[in-house]
């Protein structure tokens, strides 16, 4: 499974640098909107790959999925973006790197892009999804599972 989800990060990771940086270079927009926008990309391209391969998840119902995976999606969009921001804020103030070509000064956020995508994905998104958005937390499924251990415990003890 911790393959599977590192491939489809992978695959909403490219989703979401290539919208970033052609949203910058092509259409001049500053780096953050752009970030939000690309991460917005990536979630969703994130999202439909783990729901139907990474995660097995056909069994849970939509809704829950949706409404789990919106709230760890707005948490790693405002780390994602929030990180970049900071990162980048502080490398463009190393005077070595004010130095370099302006094409590099410019998308220096790239390697703040890939430093902190890392952070998140692996710290954030990969435990929230797997524990939290594409597991399936019915409280009678719970309720049944925990009845279902405490009485085959009793008939273990009674057979000592």
């Amino acid at each position: 499974m911790f393959l599977r989800a590192q491939l489809s990060s992978q695959i909403a990771s490219a989703t979401d640098f290539l919208v970033t940086i052609v949203l910058v270079n092509v259409f001049n927009l500053f780096y953050v909107y752009a970030t939000f926008i690309g991460s917005v990309c990536g979630g969703i391209a994130n999202c439909v790959v783990n729901y139907r391969w990474t995660f097995k998840s056909m069994d849970v119902k939509k809704r829950y999925i949706a409404i789990r995976y919106l709230m760890v999606w707005g948490g790693s969009i405002l780390l994602n973006t929030s990180g970049i921001f900071l990162m980048t804020e502080l490398l463009k103030k190393i005077p070595l790197l004010m130095k370099v070509p302006d094409f590099f000064y410019e998308n220096i956020f790239i390697i703040s892009k890939i430093v902190v995508s890392l952070l998140v994905g692996f710290v954030w998104n990969y435990n929230m999804h797997r524990l939290f958005v594409f597991k399936n937390l019915h409280l009678k499924q719970v309720y049944s599972n925990l009845k279902q251990r405490c009485h085959s415990d009793k008939s273990i003890d009674n057979t000592k």
